[in-house]
């Protein structure tokens, strides 16, 4: 699909889009939660459907309404010997650890730049854990069979936390009982904050968290601890990732209010909103609604090293700042829907901004002026919504291809940002 994009001028109130960084964690915890939940204000991204999928995969049962999800589960009993993640890496990541609470063979597969981004974490650790796996030379599918067992382990936590996280709501499940995971260079910090505030909302057995290096389960502890029959209730938070663009579309193009935020959310993205204020935009931010609008943009320096995702949305931000901006983090990067670094820097030299890549740093030449463009997302979905927010103050049209990546996470984006005013067609 293409997406053309005209330079325009936003005005308005928006909603902030569903997290599905929360949206998936409280699919997990309701599949691990024996009993009747409740999922308020869910997601309909493919990341949060491919969730829906696999907790159904692995024995829970779903019912979908307009506002909410009801969700019935006795644990992890499969019902289907294959589960695919879809495109999302957190699905692949937090649900191969659980499913592997069953002891039937279980086939993963994922979809788009899954099957090549490296899985080789199952390989070095599940069989110290009691879990079979056989993989495509640490790339999928993988080819599991538990059950898990719980056992001190260390763990290198610097490609992703998801993988942690995985693991902490497993050994949850499992009953863990004076073990712990010893995490070494853990990236991502806030995300794992997030996990362990899902787990507690759901009644489940949270770790002891030592400094995030060391998350310890003392004491005896029974499986599926804690929700049985309690009809566990959770509203998932407005998300910062995807509300990042629209704040960015704010202080480039318009002044706008985004409402349905937490800024007291353990949410990794919400620290856009210290780049935002160090860039001079103009920006309120109150406990219901954050209100933004353009100024006389500067250069900011920023270490997006634990919220890499917000790369995109700030190199949009960084290519209308007058002088060079500064993003640490550069190597988190790699591993993402597409090599985000390289892309960034290709997608948006065709809009006219230089950006260079020096060893963890990215650096970006902005307030010269964008020009508009023909742009690839390469499948990516913040790529096309960075390009998206990018060509609102561009001179001349701008199209984006391959624009439905964003369905990944943010479904809405174009509808939002044209109900703001955008002109899209």
């Amino acid at each position: 699909m293409k997406v053309t994009i005209q330079p325009s001028t936003l005005t308005g109130t928006i909603q902030a889009p569903t997290s599905k960084s929360s949206m998936q964690r409280a699919c997990a915890a309701a599949l691990l939660t024996k009993g009747t939940s409740t999922i308020i204000n869910p997601g309909y991204s493919n990341d949060d459907k491919a969730a829906l999928d696999i907790i159904q995969k692995l024995g829970a049962k779903v019912e979908t309404f307009s506002d909410r999800l009801v969700i019935k589960s006795e644990g992890v009993i499969p019902v289907s010997q294959e589960i695919n993640c879809g495109e999302s890496g957190l699905s692949i990541r937090m649900f191969t650890p659980i499913a592997a609470l069953s002891q039937l063979p279980i086939t993963i597969t994922g979809e788009g730049s899954l099957p090549t981004r490296p899985m080789d974490f199952f390989d070095e650790i599940f069989p110290a854990i009691g879990i079979e796996i056989e993989s495509n030379g640490g790339k999928l599918p993988l080819k599991i069979k538990g059950p898990l067992q719980p056992k001190n382990i260390e763990i290198d936590g610097s490609l992703s936390s998801q993988f942690l996280t995985g693991l902490l709501m497993a050994y949850a499940a499992a009953g863990a009982s004076d073990v712990s995971i010893k995490v070494n260079n853990l990236k991502s910090k806030p995300y794992i904050d997030l996990t362990l505030q899902v787990m507690k909302d759901f009644g489940m057995n949270v770790p002891e968290n030592r400094n995030h290096e060391v998350f310890y389960y003392g004491g005896s502890q029974s499986p599926l601890q804690g929700a049985e029959g309690a009809g566990k209730t959770y509203t998932v938070e407005g998300d910062w990732s995807g509300a990042a663009f629209l704040l960015v579309a704010g202080a480039v193009a318009g002044n706008i209010t985004v409402k349905g935020l937490d800024v007291f959310s353990t949410q990794a993205d919400k620290a856009v909103l210290k780049a935002i204020i160090d860039s001079g935009a103009i920006i309120s931010v109150q406990p219901e609604l954050i209100e933004i609008g353009p100024a006389a943009l500067k250069p900011f320096h920023f270490d997006a090293t634990d919220c890499p995702d917000l790369f995109p949305p700030l190199v949009a931000l960084a290519a209308y700042c007058n002088g060079k901006t500064v993003i640490e983090g550069v190597s988190r990067l790699a591993h993402k829907e597409s090599n985000r670094g390289i892309t960034l820097q290709e997608e948006f030299g065709k809009m006219g901004v230089a950006i260079k890549l020096q060893d963890d740093l990215m650096i970006i030449d902005g307030g010269k002026g964008l020009k508009g463009a023909e742009v690839s997302s390469r499948h990516d979905h913040r790529i096309a919504m960075a390009c998206a927010v990018a060509a609102l103050k561009a001179e001349g049209e701008t199209t984006i291809e391959g624009a439905e990546a964003i369905n990944k996470s943010y479904p809405d984006f174009y509808e939002h940002i044209k109900y703001l005013g955008a002109n899209i067609q």
